[in-house]
């Protein structure tokens, strides 16, 4: 729907708040990206409800960032094994 160079602006909700996202992404891509870390946040609050908004969204952005990592490594470990792979093939 958007090309890259196009702002969208999209208004979201996130654990009660609503927020205006600015970006080049879809609006639905935003909707979706803004729906995950209000159910994230959710899920922390449902088993820590003392804590406060922030420390709630401290802790999802913990467990977002550990899930990117653990990703990353992942992905790492497949390009080096896909590369080893093709070596194995031509050598």
């Amino acid at each position: 729907m958007n090309n890259r160079n196009q702002i969208a602006k999209v208004t979201v909700a996130i654990f009660n708040e609503d927020y205006v996202v600015r970006g080049e992404e879809d609006p639905e891509y935003i909707q979706m990206l803004a729906s995950y870390v209000d159910r994230r946040m959710r899920m922390i609050y449902q088993r820590n409800p003392n804590l406060s908004s922030t420390k709630v969204a401290v802790l999802t952005a913990l467990n977002l960032a550990d899930e990117l990592n653990k990703l990353q490594e992942d992905y790492d470990e497949l390009v080096k094994a896909m590369e080893e792979e093709r070596k194995s093939r031509m050598g």
